[in-house]
């Protein structure tokens, strides 16, 4: 069974009514339950907890620092190109969209990734458009075989594949595959991807399962907060982590939190996710998945970002540029979106240690592979 069957048997509608019907004594039984499940977790998650959010916040504090300690990892993206066949309403690489397009050469990549090789990162996340026309298998190889001397740790967030071809990324150096559904409502999902190959929703959805069983290191997921409800959101994100968890135990199963930020095309969010609701999901989340790894991107404020060091982040991006060369090729692009956090890596990781948390540029080795 796929995900795309499971959420079949968790309707979008019986589960919002469960939401929307939880009372205080449903948010204490969960609270004082020994192992949090699905039934506890729509009662975290519902409006009746709101009021619960600093011990929701401790808890999730305590059990990140039991489970991973105090250490925060660091990446960076590198955006290879914005070159793009679909048609998002909320992404500024929109083919729709009258932007300037570029592709980086792999000349171009590596100086990109020498830049952030200085800065400190060992672990570097390859993003592009959905183009296969310009991001060939041929030119990940050429781009990935210059880079992973580099970097300890080579992801990619780029158009689903299928499995024998991450297999064949796999064997070239790539170990994390990212890759957002952006919204598990079917409905809004349709609504927001108005053409391209992105609009098949199954095909997208089962796009981890191909990388777990390519076998990936590790595998991203997530929702891009502002298109739907973010409660039904992270239900359906804790549904999809846990299964993947479960086939794929081999894999380290990480978690993103995107809020949708200002790009070109000027789309509005129709379900706006404030500070605290990003705080309460985070915290939920962590409660039901211990050993989730959770990650918060340079979308969000630096003082956000601080206040969460300590509530069950364990990775972030720093100095990210969302634009192919904006490192070092003084590119007129449009960025994908605006970052929110504009400070250097080096001083995220001093505000890392300023909180009592350790920064972590690499956080494995290939040696540990047996």
């Amino acid at each position: 069974m796929t995900f795309y069957d499971a959420m079949r048997t968790h309707p979008w509608r019986r589960l919002e009514g469960e939401i929307e019907s939880r009372g205080s004594h449903d948010v204490d039984r969960a609270l004082s339950s020994s192992a949090l499940g699905l039934d506890g977790l729509v009662s975290l998650l519902s409006p009746a907890a709101d009021p619960y959010l600093e011990e929701l916040a401790q808890r999730a504090q305590a059990l990140t620092e039991q489970r991973f300690g105090r250490v925060i990892g660091l990446y960076a993206p590198l955006y290879l190109s914005n070159s793009c066949t679909n048609s998002c309403v909320y992404c500024s690489f929109n083919a729709d969209n009258p932007i300037d397009r570029l592709t980086l050469t792999p000349d171009q990549a590596e100086s990109e990734a020498l830049y952030l090789h200085e800065q400190g990162f060992r672990h570097v996340l390859l993003v592009s458009g959905e183009d296969r026309r310009v991001v060939s298998m041929e030119y990940l190889r050429e781009v990935v075989g210059r880079l992973r001397g580099l970097f300890d740790s080579i992801s990619i967030e780029i158009y689903p594949m299928d499995t024998d071809e991450y297999g064949e990324l796999a064997g070239y150096g790539v170990d994390g595959l990212i890759i957002y559904q952006e919204t598990y409502n079917r409905e809004r999902y349709d609504e927001v991807h108005r053409a391209g190959r992105k609009k098949d929703f199954r095909w997208r959805l089962e796009t981890p399962e191909r990388g777990g069983a390519a076998g990936f290191r590790r595998i991203g997921i997530g929702a891009l907060l502002g298109l739907s409800a973010w409660r039904m959101e992270s239900l359906y994100l804790a549904l999809h982590a846990r299964h993947l968890m479960r086939l794929y135990w081999r894999s380290h199963i990480t978690i993103s939190f995107p809020r949708l930020r200002p790009a070109v095309g000027g789309y509005t969010p129709p379900c706006p996710v404030t500070d605290r609701d990003l705080v309460h999901m985070m915290t939920a989340l962590r409660l039901f998945l211990p050993d989730a790894g959770l990650l918060l991107s340079t979308r969000e404020s630096p003082r956000l970002r601080d206040h969460m060091i300590p509530l069950g982040v364990t990775s972030m991006s720093a100095g990210s540029k969302t634009d192919p060369g904006g490192y070092t090729q003084d590119s007129a692009c449009e960025g994908q979106f605006q970052v929110s956090d504009h400070r250097t890596p080096r001083r995220v990781a001093e505000k890392i240690k300023e909180k009592g948390y350790e920064p972590v540029w690499k956080d494995w080795d290939s040696a540990f592979i047996p």
